[in-house]
């Protein structure tokens, strides 16, 4: 018996566990895994956000701006791996100036400290960096992910929360005021569910009998390093001027706390949920996938870019080329394959993508349905106000 089930032990699911177990509930995360951080969490590029890009308003904005300082303040106090690098997002044609301005604008609008600059600025702080003119926001940076996961669980397990790995939901169900989750171990029973299962929670929800309305459809973002005689080109953060067609901000270079730099993601569909490579195929997942009415919308819609990020995902060199618009010089040879991503994107019905973060309430269950990036940045926040939505409802 626990006040709460968690299901799901990647950043969100814990913040959120370790928010309800220091508030004196009954804490028991379910995790199918064999550790904290296997997913999303433990597969991004590691940068602490600055609330940038979101619209004005919208958790991600709220959220993220407030995250990157709680996120700062607790890599600190718990001596996680992290660096205030400060962020460049250049524009290196004219048609990028403008969208440059608007993003100026929005920062603004955010409350994000940013600055227009001239590209003789921006190779002050990047001096290797291409562009006509770059914003620079200096409330970003970057931190190990999965050594605040780490810290997280401790405190969970200090507040006496408890955490059972390779156990896998099956499914779920609310009766006389309690919540049943049938598990690959077990049936455990608690006052309260939250599922912050990131790629299967559409599909969790649906085990508990909610309707998520939407679908979660798996983008695999593949990322590479420089080769290290390279790693003096990138002092921080190096990011395009985004796209706003997408909820991806482009192929970016990004300094790694354990030395190196990151050069990355693109954005292609995956053949699984869990497929971080084109050899894994889920034949299921992905039929699943394809017969959404959202994503023949969203692909019919962008069948150009889409085919443009297949062909560069098969190219090392067209790749290089993407990243030596930021930065001249950096050719295939220097790129050096690293560990890819899945990206949990929400899609609706009609092809729209879930651009805030979403969750849905039921009967005793709260379901985490897009939580997407700026989610690792932002975690401690979600983790406070499902933290307190649940509390409420419980004293209710």
């Amino acid at each position: 018996m626990a006040d709460v089930i968690v299901l799901g032990a990647g950043i969100v699911g814990l913040a959120t566990a370790r928010e309800l177990a220091q508030a004196g509930h009954s804490i028991t995360v379910i995790e199918k895994e064999s550790d904290v951080a296997k997913h999303q969490t433990g597969r991004n590029s590691g940068v602490i956000h600055s609330g940038l890009y979101y619209s004005p308003g919208s958790q991600k904005a709220i959220m993220g701006a407030a995250g990157q300082k709680s996120m700062f303040r607790f890599a600190e106090e718990r001596g996680v791996a992290h660096e205030r690098t400060g962020k460049l997002v250049v524009a290196t044609n004219l048609q990028e100036l403008t969208q440059l301005d608007k993003l100026a604008d929005r920062a603004v609008a955010n409350g994000v400290p940013a600055r227009k600059i001239t590209a003789e600025e921006a190779r002050e702080y990047e001096p290797y960096v291409r562009s006509l003119a770059a914003l620079r926001v200096e409330s970003t940076g970057i931190v190990d992910y999965k050594g605040v996961c780490r810290e997280l669980r401790k405190d969970i397990e200090a507040a006496s929360g408890e955490l059972r790995f390779n156990t896998a939901v099956i499914s779920g169900r609310t009766e006389g005021g309690k919540v049943y989750v049938v598990t690959t171990a077990e049936e455990l029973v608690a006052d309260y569910v939250v599922n912050c299962t990131g790629l299967y929670s559409d599909k969790i929800a649906k085990s508990f009998g909610v309707d998520p309305e939407v679908q979660i459809v798996p983008f695999r973002g593949e990322y590479f390093e420089l080769n290290h005689k390279l790693d003096y080109l990138v002092k921080g953060l190096i990011y395009p001027v985004p796209d706003p067609r997408f909820p991806f901000l482009g192929v970016h270079l990004t300094k790694m706390v354990g030395g190196g730099v990151h050069a990355g993601p693109n954005a292609v569909l995956a053949l699984a949920r869990e497929g971080y490579n084109w050899g894994t195929l889920n034949s299921s997942e992905l039929v699943e996938a394809l017969k959404w009415p959202g994503f023949q919308k969203l692909a019919l819609k962008n069948a150009i870019p889409g085919s443009q990020e297949i062909v560069r995902s098969f190219s090392k060199g067209l790749f290089a080329k993407s990243l030596s618009r930021l930065v001249p010089g950096i050719a295939k040879d220097d790129l050096i394959p690293a560990p890819a991503g899945v990206r949990a994107q929400a899609l609706k019905r009609d092809g729209g993508l879930v651009d805030d973060f979403f969750m849905k309430s039921a009967d005793r269950q709260l379901h985490v349905l897009n939580a997407p990036s700026p989610a690792a940045t932002a975690s401690l926040e979600i983790g406070k106000a499902i933290a307190t939505r649940v509390g409420n409802e419980l004293k209710g």
